[in-house]
């Protein structure tokens, strides 16, 4: 039980796993946004420049219509008038083609920020299998997302009925318009529906949005032992770690043992505390502490004191206070100068030296 509990998917995804997937193409990204984002970019030209974009087609229909009877649609002729009007759409068009392409990068970078990888594009054995390819066919992602289609569907084509409802009693007065009056109107009436359509695209993409962080989310989470092995990636493995600290206290304490012999004197308290310090008056500006230790690495400083002739002094009070305010290599606090003083003054004395 506890290792079927081990595997299932219970853990959020980690950073790593998330910047993995971010690698691999796989991101949170509703293409309800992107739709909604050139909706409303296209819309936008229609309404600030589509009087000009209608101007200008008018304009270039009328100029044909009025010199069909001279067109001569043969050879080069026939060559330069496909090209100029083709030059005429895509004047009239590079507004609005402008806006979509700006909405649409807009769109992906806002939702995705800016990702370059090839990997999604990458060929892989199991995409040409027959049966993974029905599984996903039929699969409850699928059928998802043929319920959003047909709800969104709906949602629109409910929103431009309720439009086009409201216009319903104005239609039978059409009758009585100009040509020029009904175009007018049916292009108003257009735009609004646009408009709350548009509406409605900003609330489906929303709610898409937050179900494809949801659904990123569900298809990355991790068991708790995916969890604890990519801890121990990240970290390496805590037995490996446990070593090296080990071996790296041991070098910490061969090197600080190597100083012992050098120091001038080792101050005990006199059991469980040993702290050996040294003094080179042309060097140094105040006594250094080279090796400190308590029970059993203060036995070992004290018995490498004796086997090099390192004068040992029993000062409890001086040891504890050393012990607590220094590291090794650290000097003698300003407030305990006195006190070492008089312990080296003591061992000069005892070996018969000045300094």
């Amino acid at each position: 039980m506890a290792e079927k509990s081990d595997q299932e998917k219970t853990e959020k995804p980690t950073g790593k796993k998330l910047s993995k997937a971010r690698e691999e193409g796989q991101v949170i990204k509703s293409q309800e946004v992107s739709t909604a984002f050139i909706f409303l970019g296209a819309l936008g030209v229609f309404l600030f420049v589509g009087p000009w974009m209608f101007g200008q087609l008018a304009d270039f229909s009328r100029g044909i219509f009025q010199n069909l009877g001279t067109l001569h649609l043969e050879g080069i002729s026939a060559r330069a008038f496909l090209l100029e009007v083709f030059q005429q759409i895509a004047l009239v068009m590079t507004p609005l083609l402008v806006v979509v392409l700006i909405m649409g990068v807009a769109a992906n970078l806002l939702q995705v920020g800016f990702l370059f990888t090839l990997k999604p594009f990458t060929p892989k054995i199991s995409k040409f299998n027959p049966i993974t390819g029905m599984k996903k066919f039929v699969s409850l992602k699928s059928l998802v997302e043929l319920l959003k289609s047909l709800v969104k569907i709906s949602f629109i084509g409910g929103i431009s009925w309720l439009v086009l409802r409201g216009e319903l009693d104005t239609i039978p007065s059409l009758i009585e318009m100009s040509v020029g009056q009904i175009l007018t109107y049916i292009g108003t009436v257009s735009l609004k529906m646009l408009f709350y359509v548009g509406l409605g695209m900003i609330v489906l993409a929303a709610i898409d949005f937050s179900y494809q962080r949801w659904q990123h989310t569900k298809d990355l989470m991790m068991s708790k032992e995916e969890v604890k092995d990519e801890a121990k990636q990240s970290e390496g493995d805590p037995q490996i770690k446990s070593r090296i600290r080990r071996a790296q206290r041991e070098m910490a304490m061969k090197r600080m043992m190597e100083s012992v012999p050098d120091a001038d004197v080792v101050i005990t308290n006199p059991t469980t505390l040993a702290i050996a310090v040294k003094y080179d008056a042309k060097a140094m500006f105040a006594p250094q502490i080279v090796a400190k230790g308590a029970k059993l690495v203060a036995e070992r400083i004290k018995n490498v004191a004796r086997e090099n002739d390192v004068t040992i002094v029993e000062n409890k009070p001086l040891a504890q206070a050393l012990f607590k305010s220094t590291e090794i290599g650290d000097f003698v606090p300003s407030d305990l100068y006195k006190a070492v003083a008089e312990v080296l003054a003591y061992v000069y004395k005892l070996k018969g030296m000045r300094k």
